[in-house]
């Protein structure tokens, strides 16, 4: 399995991080004592579980392999030698070998803490926006939260 794959799964899923966070991720976003990761817009570090930080090792041990100075943590063939970011094409289609987009790991994420912890609190904790949080509650009905007739 290629270093990039596992990172860009586990951090989609359990973290709920986008394409754009991955994408932009550089060393100076690595909080290596603390196990935390800063992503994009979000107010406050991301602590990553044991296995998201031991893939997140492996893309930086693939990066020293490459001898690639490029600081963002998934680089590519075409960006090893630059300081750019891989494109987003290439970060979206990381997970293609598996049968799955990035999106859907972080929406199946969005969706699950959405219907089970205050929208709002979900909105602040993401760097997102009241309205953009309230898509992630179309069709949901928590049928314990109605009344009962």
């Amino acid at each position: 399995m290629h270093p990039h794959e596992a990172f860009v799964g586990l951090t989609a899923l359990p973290h709920g991080a986008t394409t754009q966070d991955l994408q932009h991720l550089t060393d100076d976003d690595i909080d290596h004592d603390q196990h935390r990761i800063r992503l994009g817009r979000r107010p406050h570090p991301t602590p990553l579980d044991p296995w998201t930080w031991t893939a997140l090792r492996r893309c930086l041990q693939h990066r020293r392999n490459l001898g690639s100075r490029n600081t963002h943590v998934l680089i590519t063939m075409q960006t090893k030698a630059t300081r750019t970011a891989a494109s987003d094409s290439y970060v979206k289609h990381t997970l293609r070998a598996v049968g799955i987009q990035p999106r859907i790991l972080r929406s199946t994420r969005l969706v699950d803490l959405v219907g089970t912890v205050d929208a709002k609190l979900v909105a602040a904790a993401y760097g997102m926006r009241n309205e953009a949080v309230i898509a992630y509650l179309s069709d949901h009905v928590d049928t314990a939260r109605l009344p009962n007739p």
